[in-house]
């Protein structure tokens, strides 16, 4: 039985970016890895190859891959996808079949050269990877990629910022979803799934060739909000409890994101005062995001407004991230996210989120999770805000 093969089956699909687009991502990798002397890259990872691709895989246990040389970009993909692969890739496409083990690597090599140095990313390789690429690549030589690549794509082009405005306000739709199917007595499952439906179908109309995947809602109600990643569950809403809305669209692969604390029906005095804190840090961030700001320097004015209020320990996260190619189970941009610990300097076309958090245990006066997120685009002079959705106790206390 074959190792390797083609399916190209029907035709290809309407991209969700245009050729100049994606043929400019690859001749900036080009241009880098003639800096660096790299002769070949392999990607592994869903962001990466999306990014270079415009192809999302589905692993189901199976790795997948982009190889890009001076000349040529193909993803290699298994036998299980059919021609799916190749209808969504720009550029070519190899597919491995199930017949023998490994024949993963034998589609790697048949597209490699089988000496120089040899681009992959540390970060997503694993041990057992890295062990079969030298066996199948014994004169290669391996240098990181991944690192140079997220920071060519935390700078957005204008088609990736037209795609993630339309995720803002496709994710405003799926927030007010969520504050239509709110009431005591509903469960938080039920309220998720209002949401991402109105999402979905507003993705459908807008992107009618893309595919419908991986969109999704986190609402969490009382003690659930303690984690800004607490799954869904059957748990009802009751009057009084501190609610999270977390709606998420997902446009080929690109995440957008709205975030936001209501209460159903009322909230105790203690819980509007830490409220109106979260809130005030929220707007500040909203200010300081601007062209020639540090991430860390943001990070630290915000703690100020937290511990002059004796909140900054129940501080969760960092303040903010990058947005593009990126989701709950794969990919992140860390050199930008707005933390004590990130020196990088926002520039005009990044994409990132102000999204301050504050928890409360249960058993203290105000418990519960208080998290306000929107999402800004760097302009040359300040920052767009392009989230619609309003924030704050005069906005968000559903009565029902």
């Amino acid at each position: 039985m074959e190792q390797l093969k083609t399916i190209e089956n029907g035709e290809r699909v309407t991209p969700t970016f245009s050729q100049s687009e994606m043929q400019g991502r690859l001749d900036s990798l080009r241009k880098l890895m003639a800096a660096e002397g790299i002769d070949a890259a392999l990607f592994t990872s869903y962001h990466n190859i999306n990014y270079y691709s415009d192809f999302l895989y589905c692993s189901f246990g199976r790795p997948y891959g982009l190889v890009v040389t001076p000349d040529r970009a193909t993803t290699i993909s298994a036998n299980i996808d059919g021609g799916q692969p190749w209808r969504r890739s720009f550029g070519d496409n190899l597919i491995y079949t199930d017949w023998q083990r490994d024949n993963y690597y034998a589609a790697v090599k048949s597209l490699m050269p089988d000496s120089g140095r040899i681009g992959v990313e540390f970060d997503h390789v694993s041990l057992q990877a890295m062990e079969k690429l030298k066996a199948a690549l014994p004169d290669a030589a391996f240098v990181d990629i991944s690192l140079p690549a997220m920071r060519m794509r935390m700078v957005k082009s204008a088609e990736e910022i037209a795609v993630i405005r339309n995720g803002a306000r496709i994710a405003d739709i799926g927030g007010a979803a969520c504050v239509e199917a709110i009431a005591p007595g509903v469960p938080e499952h039920e309220v998720a799934l209002h949401a991402t439906r109105a999402m979905v179908r507003e993705i459908a109309a807008t992107y009618p060739h893309a595919e419908l995947m991986d969109s999704w809602t986190w609402f969490q109600s009382g003690i659930n909000t303690d984690g800004a990643h607490n799954p869904v569950t059957a748990r009802r809403v009751e009057a009084g409890d501190i609610l999270s809305l977390n709606c998420f669209p997902m446009i080929a692969g690109y995440y957008t994101a709205l975030e936001r604390t209501l209460f159903c029906q009322h909230a105790s005095d203690r819980h509007l005062e830490l409220w109106e804190v979260n809130c005030r840090v929220h707007r500040r961030g909203l200010e300081l995001i601007r062209p020639g700001a540090r991430c860390k320097d943001i990070a630290e004015e915000l703690n100020g407004i937290y511990r002059d209020h004796d909140l900054l320990q129940y501080r969760t996260f960092g303040y903010g991230h990058s947005f593009g190619v990126l989701c709950h189970y794969y990919g992140r941009e860390a050199l930008l996210e707005l933390r004590e610990d990130i020196d990088t300097v926002l520039e005009p076309n990044m994409v990132v989120s102000m999204e301050p958090m504050i928890m409360l245990p249960e058993g203290r006066a105000g418990a519960g999770g208080y998290r306000e997120h929107d999402i800004l685009v760097v302009t040359e002079d300040g920052a767009e805000n392009i989230t619609g959705f309003p924030f704050g106790p005069e906005h968000n206390i559903v009565r029902t």
